[in-house]
């Protein structure tokens, strides 16, 4: 599955394996099929409405020097 309503062509698709929550940013690792894992700080206000949970299957959308979340 790719995410096509934006323009970002590095999509990796993985398992969130950890969530460091922070009170205004978080940080979520994303493990790929390939081993690599991807990170992203993302608002912790996002975590909870994208309802991201380790183990979740997401999308790592890779935009010069941001990562961003999309669930599935």
């Amino acid at each position: 599955m790719s995410i096509t309503a934006i323009n970002v062509r590095n999509q990796f698709r993985g398992t969130i394996k950890e969530i460091v929550e922070g009170p205004v940013v978080s940080e979520v690792d994303v493990q790929t099929a390939g081993g690599l894992i991807v990170t992203s700080v993302i608002t912790t206000r996002s975590v909870k409405e994208l309802h991201l949970t380790v183990g979740k299957e997401v999308v790592a959308l890779v935009k010069s020097t941001e990562v961003s979340i999309a669930t599935l």
